[in-house]
């Protein structure tokens, strides 16, 4: 059974960080892409940062410079460093998981089987 818990979320202020954990149990982790999604109030999901099994990193151009998506293969934990935060990241952050998803569609979280049950994140003063 896949198990996918992610940690780290809450409060903080402008310009402030946060570094989300996503750990993962249940499969063989080295092998799969992991992806960070958002989803803001009202709004659909959306692609933030993804790691594939090769360690290749893809950010959306939101994050890019503020945002870094890493991965611990022996932890099985993924983790989103997330710098300079602004009110405009508050949304409830999800991890993903996939095995087979290719490069063209890694923005895409219909690709993704494993679903975290999403955390909060919110920017405010």
């Amino acid at each position: 059974q896949v198990q996918v818990v992610e940690s780290g979320g809450g409060l903080v202020q402008p310009g402030g960080s946060l570094r989300l954990s996503c750990a993962i149990s249940g499969l063989t982790f080295s092998r799969y892409t992991i992806g960070w999604f958002r989803q803001a109030p009202g709004k659909g999901r959306e692609f933030v940062a993804g790691i594939r099994y090769s360690g290749h990193t893809y950010y959306t151009d939101s994050v890019k410079g503020r945002f870094t998506i890493s991965r611990d293969n022996p932890k099985n934990t993924v983790y989103l460093q997330m710098n300079s935060l602004k009110p405009e990241d508050t949304a409830v952050f999800y991890c993903a998981a996939d095995r087979q998803v290719i490069l063209s569609s890694l923005r895409d979280p219909e690709q993704y089987d494993y679903w975290g049950q999403g955390i909060q994140v919110t920017v405010s003063s």
